[in-house]
């Protein structure tokens, strides 16, 4: 445990960072030893049972929990450690819980606490950080395989291969644009399906991986990725897959697949300021109904919106509105000369909510209204 004048070192340490008094117990909750102000339900008998139930859930989970005690207030704690031995643990009390309009800031206040304590915790070498961490990593995978699981129940799809296409294009788009987050999401998703449909053959569940595999795979090479890098690795990751036993090696491999891959268009850089672009300008014309956002589009050409908005006025000379409504007047006018759609419906593909907004727009970058357009280019229209 920790002596006297190193806890009181640390205490100090910690009220200066939080403002929070901090208690020491042993395995059993029993009360040790205090600084100044601690609360009752630090030391209180009665509080003994959740003193030790916060110590054994941060140690079960590699991090704070935030419990409410009899007192009714605010505990959590970091276990106290030798090796990998429970000694005891650091325990915060007695925190008053915000009224209801004021929630959200008290619950910002006690996760930062939550962390400082923890982070003291660590650098005192009061912890056994290794294993925090450890526990902590497969709590996130246990809880990124429990939201995959209430995300697909109520749109579980009988064959895989509807899990593939209906989760492709977020997958796609999340590897283009390097967002391990996202992408390791939707890959916990897929593997839920994976699982259901594959049972325990794992010679099957293996087949189902490599189809992700594939789709992973092009999604790299479209974003920039060198092919021959991403086929080395591949073939790297084939001879791995032959040593795949359960289920659980099977998840760890395909992310680190998607960690290899996303590391392979990083450190690709020949894609130029204009094939960037290009990508972007793509992404604006497939989507010219929808309502369209410069993050959006930037997100879609793996670029940021400060750096999408400085190369494209550096490369068109227009900025973001003014090159979508440039795309969609020229939709608009291959629409007028090409069809004989009613005005109404061509404003509605165009992207403009309606057809007098249509017309105001219209008129002020072309000079003609939309029927002068149309008139104009009357030996081209096919009804």
């Amino acid at each position: 445990m920790l002596d006297a004048t190193g806890f009181a070192t640390l205490a100090a340490e910690h009220r200066r960072l939080t403002r929070l008094p901090l208690a020491v117990v042993d395995h059993h909750g029993r009360f040790l030893a205090g600084g100044q102000g601690v609360a009752d339900c630090a030391r209180n008998e009665s509080c003994r049972t959740f003193r030790v139930l916060a110590v054994t859930e941060a140690l079960r989970w590699g991090e704070p929990c935030v419990t409410c005690c009899d007192c009714g207030r605010a505990m959590w704690a970091v276990p106290v450690t030798r090796n990998q031995h429970l000694c005891g643990g650091l325990i915060v009390g007695g925190v008053k819980l915000a009224s209801p309009n004021r929630a959200g800031s008290l619950d910002r206040r006690i996760l930062g606490a939550c962390q400082h304590l923890l982070a003291l915790a660590t650098k005192h070498d009061v912890t056994n950080a290794a294993l925090l961490t450890s526990r902590r990593h497969a709590a996130s995978h246990e809880r990124d395989k429990a939201e995959a699981i209430h995300q697909l129940k109520d749109r579980f799809h009988d064959d895989i291969r509807s899990t593939y296409l209906h989760e492709e294009p977020a997958l796609l788009a999340a590897i283009r644009r390097g967002e391990r987050t996202e992408a390791r999401s939707i890959i916990n998703r897929v593997l839920v399906g994976i699982y259901a449909f594959g049972g325990t053959d794992t010679n099957l569940l293996k087949s189902l991986a490599l189809e992700l595999v594939v789709m992973m795979t092009r999604a790299a090479v479209q974003a920039g990725g060198d092919p021959a890098v991403i086929l080395g690795l591949n073939y790297q990751s084939l001879t791995a897959l032959a040593r795949v036993a359960d289920q659980e090696a099977l998840a760890r491999w395909l992310c680190e697949i998607l960690e290899q891959l996303i590391d392979a268009i990083k450190v690709n850089t020949r894609h130029p300021n204009s094939v960037l672009l290009a990508r972007a300008l793509e992404f604006m014309e497939d989507h010219l109904t929808d309502e369209m956002r410069r993050e959006e589009v930037a997100r879609a050409a793996g670029l940021s919106p400060s750096h999408f908005s400085h190369l494209m006025r550096a490369k068109t000379g227009w900025s973001f509105t003014e090159l979508l409504t440039r795309l969609r007047i020229d939709r608009a006018c291959h629409l007028l000369a090409h069809t004989g759609d009613p005005l109404a419906r061509i404003a509605q593909d165009c992207g403009f909510s309606d057809q007098s907004y249509f017309t105001r727009v219209f008129r002020k970058r072309t000079g003609q209204t939309p029927g002068d357009y149309r008139s104009g280019h009357a030996a081209a229209p096919k009804s």
